[in-house]
């Protein structure tokens, strides 16, 4: 097998993100829920024939149209050796011939890729093993990063991902999209888990880059997927729409050329993405509908006033601290209350927000999570206490796996023994 170059590896692992989701959808669909795993099987032989195939042969003009013509004759095959085996929806007949083409038309192939979404989010399945099946099925997450997003060995991500498809391959389902209240709570999870992959993007955690944006481009493609379709349509959909455009605006102001991180102080506000902040503005527009206020409308209110301030110092820290404080009643989360205490220090001082990270509840584990030692670090640092300002530094130095992330703390640490 010949080892494909860097370039071409990128490729391959950009496009396995953005289209084996729409793949599997297409597969599940042909196959029967009840075969998630032959599907999954399929798309994965695929990618690694693109991977033996594209260094010999050179990259194809249309690579998304090569990997779902393999997908596709692969498929043909599995229905020729397993029809026995494969139990699609009773009142639908397997297809054959051109039905099999007309699956890849791209309009069903985004409706399919919703539906599968819903399906995964069924009812019966416990909410962190739907959440763990769409992020490994439709995002093309790894266990690895499964477990970093959830905190969680890779032994029970993989646990997750067997019951999970041990209960559709039992219950056979059907891929449509809920409606009334069900569609509700099952939209919720859908939406953590595109939160949870942009998340995964916006500071990667098995990357050597601290940004991942074709991650980010799957998470707005998945979520702007729910806000075109009139059955999701909710305004918990458009606020985290807004969210993601906000952050994404202020990408190329993040790090350096040299892949090194730019504080929120120091960055070239020029460079941020004014267009993307103006859709952004849009999405928030239309998520005003409606008489509730999600976690994702205080986390994109927050970043509008960080993307709308024409400086670092004019930026109007008491309104966030504000929409901090309203996240922190409605999901007291322990990544809110940790940054709950970065607005604390704008405004009210490094003491009050001393006293605030200190009186988090213990049961958020805060001090498992590398922010927490980082912002206790720069706490210390502002009341000149050099001393524990260094050993927090350095307990998040331990903590976080970011190259970039450790080479700011050991920078912070250096400017204290000047």
């Amino acid at each position: 097998m010949p080892e494909p170059d860097r370039h071409i590896s990128e490729l391959a692992d950009h496009l396995f993100r953005r289209e084996a989701g729409k793949m599997v959808a297409a597969l599940t669909k042909l196959f029967g829920t009840g075969n998630l795993q032959m599907a999954e099987d399929v798309v994965q032989d695929t990618l690694l024939l693109a991977f033996n195939s594209w260094p010999v042969k050179g990259i194809p003009d249309n690579p998304s149209a090569w990997l779902f013509r393999v997908a596709k004759n692969k498929a043909i095959d599995c229905l020729r050796h397993n029809r026995h085996l494969l139990h699609a929806d009773p009142e639908e007949s397997l297809p054959a011939g051109p039905d099999i083409d007309r699956l890849w038309k791209p309009e069903l192939l985004q409706d399919d890729m919703l539906r599968m979404m819903f399906a995964c989010c069924h009812p019966k399945i416990p909410d962190e093993n739907q959440i763990t099946l769409i992020l490994k099925t439709l995002c093309g997450f790894s266990t690895v990063e499964i477990a970093k997003a959830f905190l969680i060995p890779e032994d029970t991500v993989s646990k997750r991902l067997y019951r999970t498809k041990e209960f559709f391959r039992q219950e056979k389902l059907r891929l449509t999209i809920p409606s009334g209240i069900d569609l509700e709570s099952r939209t919720n999870v859908v939406l953590n888990a595109i939160y949870l992959l942009f998340n995964e993007g916006y500071n990667s955690t098995q990357s050597e880059n601290l940004l991942r944006e074709d991650l980010m481009e799957d998470a707005m493609m998945l979520c702007r997927m729910l806000t075109e379709d009139k059955h999701t349509q909710q305004p918990e959909a458009y606020a985290l729409m807004a969210l993601m455009c906000f952050q994404c605006s202020r990408n190329k102001s993040r790090l350096s050329p040299e892949g090194e991180i730019i504080l929120l102080n120091k960055q070239d506000r020029t460079r941020w993405n004014y267009e993307l902040i103006n859709q952004g503005n849009e999405y928030m527009n239309r998520a005003a509908y409606g008489d509730a206020v999600s976690a994702y409308h205080l986390e994109a209110a927050i970043a509008f006033e960080h993307c709308t301030a024409s400086s670092f110092d004019t930026t109007n820290w008491p309104q966030i601290l504000n929409y901090y404080n309203w996240l922190y009643r409605i999901t007291p989360s322990a990544f809110t209350a940790i940054n709950r205490t970065v607005a604390i220090m704008q405004v009210d001082g490094p003491k009050a927000a001393l006293e605030a990270l200190q009186n988090i509840p213990a049961n958020n584990k805060t001090d498992q999570f590398y922010l927490y030692h980082a912002v206790l670090g720069e706490i210390y640092i502002r009341l000149g206490d050099c001393a524990n300002a260094r050993l927090s530094l350095e307990k998040a130095i331990q903590i976080t796996r970011s190259a970039a992330e450790k080479r700011i703390l050991r920078e912070k640490i250096a400017a204290l023994l000047n």
